[in-house]
């Protein structure tokens, strides 16, 4: 959710070959940047094509973006010496122009910024695991256990048909552990591309809520999942799994051990809607606006880095998202995302699918 006071500049791109292709990528994702459209002549460029996959307007008459009044920044990146002296000719009243070595100071300034972000990002994911440590030694150690066991029995079985069942509890233990570690192993790592794909949301929320778990116990925590249809985003799946992992980790916090964890999706006029609850301490009033600030934490210090609902917002507005809070002290806390949906995505409605399990 994008607060008020912060203007949104609205841009336009001339030029849609590999420059523009560049500049488009990196401007899609500012969440305080709207691209009014870009324009080519060829009807082959590539930009033409993952504009159209973003949604962007596009149109082969470039002098129809440079004339149009929306348009506060028009940004040039064809190579065409004439076409920065069309465009100061003209373009709109009000309309800036931008081209050459200053086109090409502010992709790299976005470069910059995004590789700064994408540290960032990684830097809590690995703080974090200092929270899930116990939880993942303890999941460890139940197999490793059964594996310790098996094999002391086999030294001194003499009986094939025992000595094969106890074989296949210790693949079994040890196909747990490998489990394991690739999900912490995936979770940890950076993101894997640079694509965006199309990411079904409900095998994000249960990935998510796999590794969640190790941030504290379970025991007295029930899960609820109310999933509604076959839901898909475009996005980069590691970015979504961490959305979902801090929420569900702050959540399992606020609960203390004990309480209702409430994962529900639903889909409406083009969006997809996802809700996070819990029965937790919810969050003073004071507290909610802060919440979003980098390095705002209420944990105690080593508990948390104060960069995960930061995160959360920061991607949630890179693939146009929405997030929305309803908390109430002592009774629990909602998070409320949305997210446009995938171009590709069918949704037959049905009935909500309840899980509860423990």
């Amino acid at each position: 959710m994008i607060p008020s006071d912060l203007a949104v500049t609205h841009v336009g791109i001339i030029g849609a070959g590999k420059g523009g292709t560049a500049m488009l990528e990196a401007l899609v994702n500012l969440p305080h940047v709207k691209l009014v459209g870009i324009a080519d002549c060829n009807p082959r460029a590539l930009g033409l094509q993952v504009a159209n996959f973003h949604h962007i307007p596009t149109t082969l008459r470039p002098l129809d973006l440079i004339q149009n009044p929306h348009v506060q920044l028009l940004i040039n990146v064809t190579g065409d010496p004439s076409m920065a002296s069309t465009i100061s000719h003209i373009k709109a009243p009000g309309t800036e122009a931008l081209g050459g070595a200053g086109a090409k100071v502010l992709w790299d300034f976005i470069q910059h910024g995004t590789m700064i972000q994408a540290q960032l990002f990684q830097a809590e994911k690995l703080a974090g695991f200092g929270t899930f440590a116990s939880g993942i030694a303890h999941d460890i150690n139940n197999p490793l256990y059964v594996i310790l066991a098996m094999a002391e029995n086999i030294q001194e079985e003499t009986d094939l048909s025992l000595i094969h069942e106890h074989a296949v509890s210790i693949h079994e233990a040890a196909q747990r552990i490998h489990a394991i570690s690739r999900n912490i192993t995936q979770y940890a790592r950076s993101a894997s591309t640079q694509e965006t794909l199309t990411v079904d949301l409900h095998a994000k929320l249960d990935e998510a809520l796999t590794i969640a778990r190790f941030a504290t116990k379970f025991h007295e925590i029930t899960i609820q999942k109310h999933y509604n249809g076959s839901l898909e985003i475009a996005a980069k799946p590691e970015e979504i799994v961490q959305i979902f992992v801090n929420l569900m980790t702050n959540a399992i916090h606020a609960m203390e051990g004990k309480g209702s964890l409430i994962l529900a999706t639903d889909k409406a006029n083009g969006q997809v809607h996802v809700s996070i609850s819990d029965s937790g301490c919810g969050i003073p009033p004071e507290n909610l606006q802060k919440i979003f600030d980098p390095f705002f934490t209420t944990k105690i210090n080593g508990m948390g880095t104060g960069l995960g609902l930061y995160n959360v917002r920061t991607i949630l507005r890179k693939y146009h998202g929405d997030l929305r809070i309803e908390s109430e002290v002592g009774k629990g806390t909602t998070f409320y995302l949305s997210f446009p949906a995938s171009p590709s995505s069918e949704m037959v409605a049905h009935d909500h699918n309840r899980t509860p399990s423990t």
